[in-house]
């Protein structure tokens, strides 16, 4: 054998030219590099597109030409994703004529699960298995195992998702030989990735951002940036690989992705040093079991550990929590009042939101949101109507931004047969996001918005059926965590949008102290009744009689 195949990179010199693919990237050879002579535990950050996968399929390959007893386990999010992953490794040994010798033998395995190379001795475990992160992985047997990609946004999506996620991958330590090395290969998928962790697990993480980070996000990478990137002399913004995207392709996906996802995706910035960006917190939401006429006359909030509520689905942040009430104080009333808030399709959306807040002793009550598909379709206009006849609305406010009144003019005769109610346009002139920020954030901050749990569950079914990287940004509750002061802060925010109209509307009214309320109530009460005993028991003449005989 060539002694300069020992050189992984040299190596990979050969498949790319096989695959016809042009010479690897700087990028590339310094991740073959550190994948070959790095520690034991590593795990390779780098941004989406740079060729991990490919890079890590012909260093396995790599790695059984320098010792074909190897047995390796890749392990992937999905079974497919191994799979892909063990079926383009093995079309490389079968393929490329320096690995001729290891191709699978007639009484070998040979599949994309789980095949042998020729010179492996008989063996449990293959010398390449494919597994899914949620199947079964205890039993097998590995000298290296490859972790491709294992978080996914379908497996990280909530905090009860990662938390399981960061479980399973304890199960590679049972099944590595000793000796072994575990590579980890990934892009974050949430600010809280499960990649984060690994340090404090003893691994050596190594990020290769897409572009010369600036003095800010290098604070954030740390002393895991790449040593090549962290010794460039450029201007930060410069693209650290022009051969795979220049500076205008980077620009492109930087609008497509929004700044928070191109952060993730392709700075590897998962930093939330900055937590004031995010101003509106989960946690400070009350969830209960609500109905639809009647509410509670006080809630009271609490973040004590037993109040979590588990079994919702959470899309905020680490640490970011649904608390049920600690306590509720007083009898179930008629809330005093209902108002939905509708936004419009037809401004670079697909669907039409909208949101019904309730009132009672200045806490809001959400009752129902969502997002319904179209915006002027007789259909949509139905089911808004429907919407409001259940919740007995009030009055209903439509965004009349970019709408001219279209949608008003076409809704008010569906209404006048299903169910008449007042409808209000309403115009904004002040930036978005600010807007959505001082509305909601003081009734949030003091406990004030009491969400029914079925509104948090709607919120997340209905937009499963979406691909994965779309699905959490329609979502109401993920819009509500994410949002910030900044322009075009989020990609879709017609939901969070439509309830801090909602809310806004209630804006004055909630000006009054609850507790003032209730108190006021309770007294005119007490005296109605005290007035009623001395009617009745005492037989004074009636209030009214006695102001006719003065």
């Amino acid at each position: 054998m060539d002694t300069r195949l020992t050189d992984f990179r040299n190596f990979l010199f050969l498949a790319w030219d096989h695959l016809r693919l042009p010479e690897p990237t700087r990028i590339q050879y310094d991740i073959a590099q550190y994948l070959q002579n790095g520690p034991k535990r590593l795990c390779i950050q780098a941004f989406r597109g740079v060729g991990k996968s490919w890079i890590t399929s012909a260093f396995v390959c790599h790695q059984l030409l320098m010792d074909p007893t190897k047995n390796i386990l890749v392990v992937s999010a999905s079974k497919q994703r191994a799979d892909d992953f063990s079926t383009f490794t093995l079309r490389l040994i079968e393929e490329m004529e320096i690995l001729r010798h290891l191709r699978p033998r007639e009484n070998q395995r040979n599949s994309k699960i789980a095949f042998d190379v020729g010179p492996a001795p008989a063996s449990h475990a293959p010398s390449v298995t494919s597994r899914g992160i949620t199947g079964q992985i205890t039993g097998a047997r590995a000298d290296l195992i490859v972790a491709d990609d294992v978080e996914s946004l379908n497996n990280s999506m909530t905090q009860t998702m990662r938390d399981k996620l960061s479980e399973s991958i304890k199960e590679f330590d049972a099944v590595l030989k000793p000796g072994g090395r575990i590579a980890y290969l990934g892009t974050p998928q949430t600010e809280f990735s499960i990649y984060t962790v690994l340090r404090e697990r003893g691994y050596d993480l190594r990020i290769w951002p897409a572009k010369i980070p600036d003095e800010k996000t290098r604070r954030n990478l740390g002393d895991s940036l790449a040593p090549t990137i962290a010794s460039e002399a450029s201007e930060p913004g410069t693209p650290t690989d022009p051969q795979r995207f220049d500076e205008m392709d980077l620009a492109e996906r930087e609008a497509s992705y929004g700044r928070a996802g191109f952060a993730l995706q392709f700075m590897l910035d998962t930093s939330l040093s900055d937590m004031d960006r995010y101003p509106l917190k989960l946690g400070d939401l009350v969830v209960m079991n609500l109905n639809d006429h009647e509410g509670p006359e006080k809630v009271i909030w609490s973040a004590a550990p037993d109040l979590v509520d588990k079994d919702l689905p959470n899309v905020g942040f680490n640490g970011d929590r649904y608390y049920r009430p600690m306590q509720v104080q007083g009898d179930w009333q008629p809330y005093t009042g209902s108002v939905m808030a509708i936004d419009p399709s037809g401004r670079g959306t697909d669907e039409t939101a909208y949101a019904v807040v309730k009132m009672l002793n200045s806490q809001l009550f959400v009752l129902e949101a969502g997002g319904l598909k179209g915006g002027y379709e007789e259909e949509t206009l139905k089911k808004l109507s429907v919407i409001a006849r259940r919740q007995s609305v009030n009055q209903i406010i439509v965004e009349s931004n970019f709408g001219d009144g279209m949608f008003s003019a076409l809704l008010k005769p569906v209404l006048a047969r299903i169910y008449p109610c007042t409808i209000e346009e309403v115009r904004h002139n002040i930036q978005k996001e600010r807007r959505i920020i001082d509305t909601l954030e003081p009734v949030i901050s003091s406990h004030r918005l009491i969400f029914d749990r079925k509104v948090i569950e709607k919120d997340y079914a209905s937009t499963q059926a979406l691909p994965p990287e779309k699905a959490l940004q329609y979502q109401l509750m993920y819009q509500l965590s994410r949002v910030t002061r900044l322009k075009g802060a989020l990609i879709h925010d017609d939901r969070l949008d439509v309830l801090s109209m909602a809310v806004g509307y209630w804006a004055e009214q909630m000006a009054a102290d609850r507790d003032r309320l209730i108190l006021s109530k309770r007294d005119e009460a007490l005296n109605d009744e005290l007035e009623r005993f001395m009617d009745n028991v005492i037989s004074r003449p009636p209030k009214a009689l006695r102001w006719m005989n003065g």
